[in-house]
């Protein structure tokens, strides 16, 4: 059998004691036969796994043996306890003779730390559009987490005038279609060393399913099929300490980091109706956390822009698929959280804003802050910056470079940097400050 690391290692969901860490067979990662996901063999096959406190692997603190089975296309998911909060670590796998390379892993800080926290946001790589430059450079940061807000992969057919090519170009529709799709992203070189370089914390947007869907009870039978195979797809591609059952898959949760930040990651598809965007249950397990949560910086990590951004011209001037449809619902949560960080993606541009529960009233008090990261790949759509910039007093600040947000949390401060592509390298495009209810230019 050749190679069967072909699509890398990852961990990821770091607890103060432990994280995940993922790897998937497959020697022929895009095999055309769907019951040969991978080109693997229909069996179980053992996979070892170490992890050592440096990367030479001299000092292995902690090893064993798991199943990698078909039924999950050979994906492997290790659940590691008993490690040091706030701890960095390195692992890897063997199967047979094949050994996977080594990836660079840390533990979450423990709850009394008031160590700070640095942290990277990513979405949006579609294959076709262009190379994963921006992985390369988050890679080179190793941060201590990596948030991604959604579009791993794009479910369409291959766009028009691509810069490199799907191997398959129709749209995925099936589980073989999806993981094909996954296998070729993990192709690139960047994203896996993106990977490597630190453990992530991922949640979804629409193209991990399908573009602009909602979850709730309007979904067909056959959508809810297709949903179904999209999550057990997902699953087998990322370090998720969950598995998917009945179609379903519980993505919202917190990954704190001591005293100092409280991460609440937001599922903003799965329960989706008309009306609301997360749902009842999403929405009460938030609105608690928001109003128990002991730590300095509470911040939201979810794909959608949050606030309420007009644009100028014939109608619709507000996206009713992101925040702007559901304000009912916005409103509550920015009403429940003085000083709120939100962290998001989807627009393909860099933008700075500040929130208030009724952006209509000009003398609403602020009650938090967002940073929108952009695209790692994704061509963006035709932006009229200035009008919607000054149709939007509350957006602070906009960017077209393609790239992705590093960002630091400690006792003191909230500072976050838009890391732009440019030919030849990477640069900060902008950088801020925040209290959570200012943004505050460092850059300048």
């Amino acid at each position: 059998m050749a190679n069967p690391f072909t699509l890398g290692v990852a961990s990821g969901e770091p607890l103060p004691d432990g994280v995940v860490l993922w790897t998937r067979l497959a020697p022929v990662p895009a095999h055309p036969d769907p019951k040969r996901p991978g080109g693997m063999p229909d069996r179980a096959v053992e996979v070892s796994w170490q992890v050592a406190e440096d990367s030479r692997f001299t000092r292995v603190i902690q090893h064993g043996v798991t199943e990698a089975v078909p039924a999950w296309a050979h994906s492997v998911h290790v659940r590691v306890a008993g490690l040091r909060p706030g701890a960095e670590y390195f692992y890897r796998f063997r199967t047979g003779a094949d050994l996977s390379s080594a990836g660079r892993t840390r533990t979450a800080n423990d709850e009394t730390s008031t160590a700070a926290v640095r942290f990277a946001v990513a979405n949006c790589q579609r294959y076709e559009h262009g190379p994963y430059t921006a992985y390369r450079h988050l890679a080179e940061e190793r941060p201590d987490v990596v948030f991604h807000v959604g579009d791993y992969i794009y479910e369409l057919p291959q766009s028009e005038r691509p810069v490199r090519s799907l191997e398959r170009a129709a749209e995925a529709v099936t589980l073989h279609d999806y993981r094909n799709r996954y296998a070729r992203y993990k192709g690139d070189a960047d994203l896996r060393a993106a990977h490597a370089a630190a453990p992530w914390a991922p949640t979804w947007d629409d193209h991990e399913v399908a573009n602009n869907y909602r979850g709730g009870a309007e979904e067909s039978p056959a959508f809810r099929r297709r949903r179904a195979a999209a999550y057990q797809a997902y699953y087998e591609h990322q370090p998720l300490r969950v598995r998917p059952s009945a179609g379903s898959l519980r993505m919202y949760r917190r990954r704190t980091y001591g005293r100092v930040a409280d991460f609440l990651l937001l599922d903003a598809r799965q329960y989706r109706d008309a009306t609301t965007m997360l749902g009842a249950a999403q929405e009460r397990w938030l609105l608690d956390r928001l109003a128990a949560s002991p730590v300095r910086w509470k911040v939201l990590v979810q794909p959608l822009f949050l606030a309420r951004r007009f644009v100028p011209g014939p109608p619709p001037n507000l996206r009713a698929d992101a925040w702007d449809g559901y304000p009912g619902q916005r409103a509550r949560i920015l009403a429940a959280s003085r000083g709120l960080i939100v962290l998001s993606g989807d627009v393909h541009n860099f933008w700075a804003g500040e929130l208030k529960a009724d952006f209509l009233d000009a003398s609403a008090p602020v009650t938090g802050v967002e940073f929108v990261a952009s695209a790692v790949s994704s061509r963006p759509p035709a932006t009229d910056a200035p009008a919607v910039l000054a149709a939007n007093p509350h957006l602070r600040f906009f960017d077209g470079h393609r790239g992705y947000l590093s960002g630091t949390a400690s006792e003191t401060g909230f500072r976050v940097a838009m890391r732009g592509v440019e030919p030849g390298g990477i640069r900060t495009v902008a950088e801020f400050v925040t209290d959570g209810l200012r943004i505050i230019r460092a850059d300048v």
